[in-house]
């Protein structure tokens, strides 16, 4: 719950944070009257404003706080600060020596962000409404996020920025991802729900699409973490007839079975809400764990971070008792983790080893997103050498 005062009066609400934000413990009322530096001011010192004013002026306060957050040295941490100063002063760390302590600088740089960022809160009525001046109907974005109100007598407060990351979910999962893997347009879009993670990196879909399928893998495979549904649905285009699919997100079964219905594809397909792997044995087991090797802070960074290569190193350890005897099992992985220092290509061979499996190929690709080419990006050394592949792994 969510407490504070106004006009003399105490009051509280339902608090809603999908990015895991605790309720803040000190909120001020604000509305059109407020500056963005005395906006900013506040945030920064981790006041929270609950918004009384024009609902389009919050969002354009929103915009001036990213602004200032852009070039105000505040949004890193003294310490970081700190650290960044002594780097340069000694100049003994080239860009891609620097790691993993740029990455851990770069996080908390982005953690700081998200906190100010987050300090506008809005309030909505128990049927999804905002009682605000020029405030738009949300309520279809917000119910396909969250689902239907739980509590139909008690008010709910979030932050403005999360409220905006709901509408640009909505529109996502209306316009869809091309896949050129999964064919030619318009049967190629992977409609993506809210808090799931959408399939932008289209090489290590082509990778799935790819690999020479192992003998029987027509008959079965599974699909571990399935989140979208689109690896399950490359394979179904390349002719698996069953495909056992399982994900822990009941958000990512519900887009798999949306994609997979509207691709033509769900009646060759099983939907399991589980952890890992479904029961049995199977030619193929595919998977796509997150690629990185630290804590999640929201529901749609536990599609890139992996804490400790938990799901990693589950399916490792978990597989060579789920494969058939000539079946492959096929890890799908960026070295990204690697340019970082967060995990050797050691660890992760001796992973492999210590399950019982072996290396009978991999198949490699360059990453190809826009940060590759973008040399302001705090993580620019990795991401320009970062390669994807697909381990092709059997019994040994």
């Amino acid at each position: 719950m969510l407490h504070w005062q106004e006009k003399n009066k105490e009051h509280s609400a339902v608090w809603r944070s999908e990015s895991g934000l605790a309720a803040p413990r000190k909120v001020v009322i604000a509305d059109d009257t407020l500056s963005a530096d005395a906006a900013h001011r506040l945030a920064c010192e981790g006041t929270s404003l609950l918004w009384r004013g024009d609902f389009q002026n919050a969002r354009l306060l929103l915009q001036a706080l990213m602004r200032r957050q852009e070039r105000d040295p505040r949004k890193s941490s003294a310490k970081a600060r700190h650290q960044k100063r002594q780097a340069a002063q000694k100049q003994e760390l080239l860009p891609e020596e620097s790691f993993p302590h740029a990455f851990h600088l770069h996080r908390q740089a982005q953690a700081q962000r998200a906190r100010v960022l987050s300090s506008i809160l809005i309030e909505l009525q128990p049927d999804y409404v905002i009682s605000l001046r020029r405030a738009p109907d949300l309520r279809l974005p917000i119910t396909e996020g969250w689902g239907r109100p739980e509590k139909l007598d008690q008010t709910i407060v979030t932050p403005l920025r999360e409220l905006l990351g709901l509408v640009g979910a909505h529109e996502w999962r209306k316009k869809g991802v091309e896949v050129e893997a999964l064919g030619i347009a318009p049967n190629n879009r992977i409609h993506p729900h809210y808090a799931v993670f959408s399939p932008v990196r289209a090489e290590y879909v082509a990778l799935v699409a790819e690999a020479p399928l192992p003998p029987g893998a027509q008959a079965l495979a599974y699909d571990i973490g399935v989140g979208t549904g689109v690896l399950t649905a490359v394979l179904s285009r390349r002719g698996v007839k069953r495909i056992v699919a399982t994900d822990m997100s009941p958000r990512a079964i519900d887009c798999a079975r949306d994609n997979l219905e509207r691709l033509g594809c769900l009646n060759k397909v099983e939907l399991l809400q589980t952890d890992l792997f479904p029961e049995g044995r199977a030619p193929l087991v595919v998977c796509n764990p997150p690629w990185v090797p630290a804590k999640p802070s929201s529901a749609l960074e536990h599609a890139i971070y992996d804490q400790d290569s938990r799901m990693l190193r589950g399916f490792l350890g978990g597989v060579a008792e789920h494969l058939t005897p000539d079946g492959e099992a096929w890890l799908i992985l960026s070295d990204l983790a690697e340019h970082l220092k967060l995990r050797s290509r050691e660890e992760l061979l001796g992973w492999i080893d210590a399950a019982g499996l072996k290396v009978v190929g991999r198949l490699d690709t360059k990453a190809s997103h826009g940060k590759v080419a973008d040399a302001t990006d705090a993580l620019h050394a990795a991401r320009a050498a970062e390669v994807t592949s697909l381990w092709r792994l059997a019994l040994r």
